[in-house]
């Protein structure tokens, strides 16, 4: 049988993304306080098919997820992005996964000890390797004495925090999420807005050493509609 994908194109045309998508995946990614958790991701592969190429094989995405049994650490991120590239002769290779993560809590207000933090990674190969690491961290409202006459507030939920970053060294997932909680443990959410919960953010991650670039976006819940701020720094930009 004809390889119809392996063919000679001669109309010179760079297929920018081909691959598969939104796959449903079991992973084990890193766990500071227990060394790894299982967890499910949904996942995205494509590559940059060269114009020599007419098209490739769907089922060698799959096939080079499953040699690596769902492990989910730096390494091994590269080492399938590595594969991507080079078995279907790329000029660039893509991997993004999306999954929750649990790690344990002492949060007064989780009942359970845990809490559920939706983060994704995005690498790419194509000379060197790039990789994000992105995590939602909900912002809730303090819990505060009520005022003469009024009802005791409860722990709600007033938003979030999308945070984006590259560093230069190794993160753990829940040391992100503790410098944003810290960075606003003291923060009154219900009498800042979202320009300056975003700053407030935005200043711990430029102070952290290991962190090179970062992008945050604060989103506060209302009824019927949200409002947004955002902010990024290349902190290598920066550097004289």
């Amino acid at each position: 049988m004809k390889d119809i994908q392996n063919l000679r194109d001669h109309r010179r045309i760079n297929i920018r993304k081909v691959g598969v998508k939104t796959i449903s995946y079991p992973i084990t990614v890193l766990d500071r306080a227990k060394r790894v958790q299982q967890t499910v991701a949904t996942v995205n592969m494509y590559v940059n098919l060269p114009h020599r190429f007419k098209g490739t094989h769907m089922s060698r995405f799959v096939e080079i997820l499953n040699r690596f049994h769902g492990r989910c650490n730096l390494h091994d991120f590269h080492r399938i992005l590595q594969e991507m590239k080079e078995r279907l002769e790329a000029e660039a290779a893509h991997l993004e996964i999306e999954f929750p993560y649990f790690p344990q809590t002492d949060h007064p207000g989780s009942d359970i000890g845990v809490d559920r933090y939706l983060c994704r990674m995005h690498g790419s190969l194509e000379q060197d390797d790039d990789l994000v690491l992105e995590i939602d961290v909900p912002i809730h409202l303090p819990n505060g004495k009520p005022a003469k006459g009024e009802l005791p507030r409860s722990m709600g939920r007033w938003g979030q925090a999308s945070v984006a970053v590259r560093f230069y060294r190794f993160i753990w997932i829940e040391e992100l999420i503790e410098l944003v909680e810290n960075s606003l443990a003291e923060y009154a959410v219900t009498a800042g807005s979202v320009e300056s919960v975003c700053r407030t953010v935005g200043r711990v991650l430029t102070d952290h050493p290991d962190i090179r670039w970062f992008k945050v976006v604060v989103e506060n819940l209302a009824h019927g509609y949200s409002t947004f701020a955002s902010i990024s720094e290349d902190k290598c930009m920066a550097r004289p």
